[in-house]
């Protein structure tokens, strides 16, 4: 029997985590004395590793200087995360009904995203969903979205071939990701990046509701 793998994006996909996104990255600008980040940049580089994030936000800075900004982020969070001031990255609607569709249809999962082992932890622990996937693939042990290397070690992880895999995902990065890795791009148009965005990316179709997401992966399932 063929292994069939769904491999989910987590920020911008499985869940909400816009605000603690821009409240770390005000802080980490914050603690170099630097401007107020503009919100609308900061949720286009949802998705990436941190140090490339910060190459994207400030091109013209030292790669040094992009290196202590990630420092920064990861320090507001821990920051947030202690006061109790993290907000709560909330379950998009009616996904826990599709992990639950998808796993009746024999479906293995996994989650392949630019969070830290910890942040991707927490999250999916808090949401009570951590033991749905076969793979947790973060960028603590990988190169940035879009290289393929975590999708590589998902379909390792679950036995699977990339004929028989799908990667969903709400930017621009997974949508290349998965093209790298030669899987069926799934784009999501809830998150981070516009349906032409993930259209020219990639994507091999883009799911407007859960229920159309379902729809997208179970077709042309090997």
């Amino acid at each position: 029997m063929t292994t069939r793998l769904a491999i989910f994006d987590c920020d911008g996909t499985l869940v909400d985590s816009q605000a603690n996104i821009c409240r770390a990255m005000e802080m980490a600008f914050a603690a170099e004395g630097l401007g107020h980040p503009d919100h609308h940049r900061v949720r286009r580089i949802v998705g990436l590793s941190l140090v490339e994030a910060m190459r994207v936000m400030l091109p013209e800075a030292e790669p040094q200087f992009h290196v202590v900004l990630a420092d920064h982020y990861k320090n507001a969070f821990h920051e947030l995360r202690g006061n109790g001031t993290l907000q709560q990255e909330p379950l998009y609607d009616g996904l826990t009904e599709l992990l639950d569709r998808l796993d009746r249809q024999g479906w293995m999962l996994a989650v392949a995203t630019g969070k830290s082992d910890r942040g991707l932890d927490l999250c999916l622990t808090h949401h009570g969903i951590k033991h749905r996937f076969v793979s947790l693939q973060t960028a603590d042990r990988h190169p940035s979205k879009p290289h393929p290397s975590m999708i590589y070690q998902a379909l390792a992880d679950a036995g699977a071939e990339p004929h028989a895999a799908v990667m969903i995902g709400d930017t621009s990065y997974d949508m290349a990701m998965g093209v790298a890795a030669n899987v069926r791009a799934i784009g999501v148009d809830w998150g981070y990046h516009d349906a032409a965005e993930l259209t020219q990316a990639g994507a091999d179709s883009i799911a407007y509701s859960m229920d159309e997401l379902f729809d997208h992966i179970a077709r042309d399932a090997a």
